[in-house]
């Protein structure tokens, strides 16, 4: 699906979507819960679908009341494939619970999900004796537990995802668990796992993010539970307002564990006007100047950085283009490429990206990669510029924001209309 957005002054309120990274993490916990969760604010976003039918799979019943889900937990498998679509979160997640059930069980998945490795996967699981076998380090991954729990020492510097994934499942092996941690990348999304661990009755314990400490034989305890919403996407839309109007965001709380929280600070260090009244963050238009900013342990703020800094005086620098490689695309070639196309000069050096601000954002037909952050990383820098963009494969943002263009619309952003259903484009 193409879509072309036009430049556009941007005025009003929006509520921030749900995030996904709390939904998978909470639907999985609700799994693991005997008794009725309710989960307030469910995302719907694909990542967040996905995972939904992922835990019917492994025994729960789900009943929807459109603004919240009421889940009867109990990890009781009652299907051995398990197709994840592009969750990367949702695989590195549900593998570890899945090597709880013994007897083996199928991970599949699609699109980007098929290219990027699972090879930390195999690793850890098969060094606590679960029999884990995989594509020569591709999808799909088999298991066959139980997962009893045992010491381990892992790698974080690429993804803190499997680390997530084995704090949920270990509590409920057997025997304690020892995770020694080397390099670990990522640390917010690593808090919010054991804020919400927490939430649902389990205690863990870490010694400065290097030794985690894991009972055994914990029980996840049935709760409600409101998931808050997502800084990821929001930063888009704080963006927009900074390059062009004046944008509200309602529902992202600004004490918030989640890492892309950073986004106010790059855009207070580029002067962008930012205002909190009464936990609504209002982003307006103003002078812009470059920025110096270190996204390793948040990379997914890369695309909409790239975005203001392409509106920024001067010569801003984003460090942490490492992390970019395994996304759903190779997130800094996709960068490099679709921006230049725009007219965005943008180089690597190392660790570091550099990008020349002021710059006049021409016409031009860039494809998303299937990246949903590309896709509205080009939605989000032409509302500052002169002339159109159109985006090929602009379905992709269904992945985590199915409602964005939708609410560039609300906002006087002007779009072609694509075809929708729900909000998701088709």
């Amino acid at each position: 699906m193409r879509v072309t957005i036009h430049p556009s002054e941007l005025y009003g309120t929006i509520q921030a979507p749900a995030s996904k990274s709390y939904a998978q993490r909470a639907l999985a916990a609700a799994l693991l819960a005997n008794g009725f969760t309710v989960l307030r604010n469910p995302s719907r976003c694909d990542d967040a679908v996905s995972a939904m039918k992922v835990i019917q799979a492994l025994g729960a019943d789900i009943s929807d009341h459109g603004d919240q889900l009421k889940i009867r937990g109990g990890f009781s498998p009652v299907s051995t494939n398990l197709n994840f679509g592009e969750a990367g979160l949702g695989i590195r997640l549900f593998a570890s619970i899945a090597a709880l059930h013994t007897g083996e069980i199928t991970l599949s998945g699609s699109g980007s999900l098929t290219k990027r490795p699972m090879g930390l996967i195999h690793e850890a699981l098969s060094t606590l004796g679960v029999n884990c076998k995989t594509n020569n380090g591709f999808l799909p991954i088999k298991v066959n537990g139980p997962l009893n729990g045992g010491n381990i020492k892992i790698d974080g510097s690429l993804s803190s995802q499997v680390l997530t994934g084995l704090l949920m499942a270990l509590p409920l092996a057997k025997n304690d668990s020892v995770i020694e941690v080397h390099n670990l990348q990522s640390i917010p999304y690593i808090d919010m796992t054991l804020q919400l661990m927490k939430d649902f009755g389990i205690i863990v314990s870490h010694n400065n993010y290097q030794e985690f400490c894991i009972p055994g034989q914990q029980r996840y305890i049935a709760t409600d539970y409101l998931i808050e919403g997502d800084w990821s996407g929001g930063a888009f839309l704080l963006v927009a307002g900074a390059i062009s109007g004046r944008v509200k965001i309602e529902h992202l709380k600004t004490e918030s564990l989640q890492a892309d929280r950073e986004i106010m600070r790059a855009l207070k260090e580029a002067g962008a006007q930012i205002e909190v009244h009464n936990g609504v963050i209002q982003s307006s238009k103003s002078e812009l100047k470059a920025f110096s900013f270190d996204a390793t342990h948040c990379p997914d703020l890369f695309p909409p950085l790239v975005a203001l800094a392409a509106h920024c005086k001067g010569r801003s620098q984003i460090k942490g283009v490492g992390r970019l490689i395994h996304k759903e695309s190779n997130r800094a070639d996709a960068l490099l490429n679709e921006m230049g196309k725009l007219g965005v000069r943008i180089s690597i050096t190392d660790d570091y990206m550099y990008i020349e601000g002021s710059a006049k954002i021409k016409a031009a037909s860039i494809h998303s990669h299937h990246d949903h952050r590309i896709a509205m990383a080009a939605a989000t820098v032409v509302m500052g510029g002169n002339e159109a963009v159109s985006i090929e494969a602009a379905e992709c943002i269904n992945k985590s924001y199915p409602d964005f263009y939708n609410d560039l619309t609300k906002l006087g952003g002007k779009a072609d209309e694509p075809s929708m259903t729900k909000g998701k484009i088709l």
